[in-house]
């Protein structure tokens, strides 16, 4: 254990404002994790809304427990350019004390509580290319392999002392390589290797409760301010500025989202409203702290465009492609969009330790937005097919086609969202109202599979 420094050393250090921002910051992203399992929840039929909801929650206590255990460690551990090393494993060292080489004016351990926050939305948000169909044990354990094996090392390439696109130069101010872009390609890779829910093309696969996901958008919108101006670690300029970035990046985008709805079918949905805010705040993500407000408009109406026709090629290709609620488009194609675009509208003006960017005079720096983007597809992508295919072969993914008619909050649950829930939308629609959610567990017999079919 690294030695405890004198109080007085460790008060000088530290600075009260910077360290109640982080930890309110901490406690914002947090907050993201149930505002995602509202956004996806409220997606899918009733039938699998529990299983959706604890799909999103449930990384929030493997995570934290890998994290203390070996996760921190390896993302920011002193080692060598693709990974951290081992001495802080199982938080030895790691307290009281700012560490300098991340934050010097907080405890070495609030930083590390604000960054496991960044380690658990990021593999929740892969639940929503394959909810509806896959076995819940099998979810924990991508879970843990999906954090130790491709975050962890990512979070070091890109954040970590040594890490080589640190070194490099490449700009993420906060997450949009390291989260989005590595969720939404394993997000991508997961949905093609576990194949299509049954009533994809056979039925109309409806959100089941709207309001949720507008609700669970509004909480991942207030979250988000933690994600991003928290990223400035203190309470300062720096962090004003990513905090105004990101609230005109989100409306941008929302905006862009219903006129786009507009113009192709004449009507502004609520799920479309709901979606293009995400769009926006996962566009701004890596460019938060390194543009003005007049880039942030730009950067969220770029990232709804492009999120917004990935979504609808995704349709087309739906016969192939069951990336149940667009994961790959929302996170992947905006995440993409925005770390490119940061090597566009980056500025020294805003973030002395950051860099120019093509406007600015440095088109070198959109080069190496390239190559961190390209590095993190073929490196998240790579790694996750291995793992599924380790799964597959060993525990299983896909849930059996009856458990899958019946619904995975019975059949990995075995409880309800809702009453009557298992026999609420057999026919492959949802219920767009819902009654409230039950939270007591209940034990009626489940229909067996000759009734599912014939319903």
């Amino acid at each position: 254990m690294q030695a405890a420094a004198p109080a007085a050393a460790v008060s000088a250090a530290i600075n009260a404002g910077d360290t109640a921002w982080v930890l309110t910051s901490a406690a914002l992203v947090m907050l993201m994790l149930p505002g995602l399992a509202l956004f996806y929840g409220g997606l899918v039929r009733s039938k699998n809304s529990l299983n959706t909801l604890m799909m999103s929650i449930a990384p929030l206590g493997v995570v934290s427990v890998q994290w203390v255990l070996v996760g921190y460690a390896l993302a920011f551990g002193t080692g060598n350019a693709l990974v951290g090393g081992l001495s802080w494993v199982g938080f030895a060292g790691v307290g009281a004390t700012p560490n300098s080489d991340y934050a010097a004016t907080i405890p070495h351990a609030t930083f590390a509580m604000f960054q496991v926050m960044f380690a658990a939305i990021t593999v929740a948000l892969i639940a929503g290319a394959v909810v509806e169909r896959m076995k819940f044990p099998t979810y924990l354990l991508f879970v843990l392999a999906w954090t130790t094996l491709i975050y962890d090392p990512l979070a070091h390439w890109v954040w970590g002392t040594g890490g080589w696109l640190r070194t490099l130069g490449a700009l993420d101010f906060a997450g949009g390589t390291v989260v989005h872009i590595s969720a939404g390609t394993s997000a991508l890779v997961c949905a093609l290797m576990l194949g299509r829910r049954r009533d994809v093309g056979r039925a109309a696969l409806v959100p089941h409760n709207v309001p949720f996901t507008l609700v669970g958008a509004g909480l991942l919108w207030f979250g988000w301010f933690g994600f991003n101006a928290g990223s400035a670690l203190g309470a300062n300029g720096l962090a004003g500025s990513a905090f105004l970035a990101t609230n005109t990046a989100a409306a941008s985008a929302m905006t862009a989202w219903m006129l786009l709805d507009l113009v192709r079918t004449k009507r502004s949905t609520a799920v479309g409203v709901a979606t293009g805010a995400v769009v926006g705040l996962v566009a701004i993500t890596p460019a938060a702290g390194f543009v003005t407000p007049l880039a942030a408009l730009a950067i969220g109406a770029l990232g709804a465009l492009a999120s917004y026709g990935a979504m609808q090629l995704r349709a087309r290709l739906s016969s192939k492609l069951d990336d149940a609620l667009d994961v790959f488009a929302c996170h992947g194609v905006a995440g993409i969009t925005g770390a490119l675009l940061t090597g566009v509208f980056a500025t020294k003006a805003v973030n002395p330790a950051g860099a120019d960017g093509l406007l600015y005079g440095n088109a070198a720096q959109l080069g190496v937005q390239a190559i961190a983007v390209v590095a993190t597809i073929a490196f998240c992508g790579a790694v996750t097919a291995g793992i599924v295919v380790a799964l597959k072969v060993t525990v299983g993914v896909r849930v059996p086609l009856a458990d899958e008619l019946t619904g995975l909050d019975w059949s990995e649950h075995g409880e309800e969202a809702y009453h009557g829930g298992a026999l609420d939308d057999l026919s492959g629609g949802g219920d767009l109202i819902s009654s409230s959610v039950v939270i007591a567990q209940r034990a009626p017999t489940p229909p067996a599979v000759g009734e599912l079919t014939a319903a």
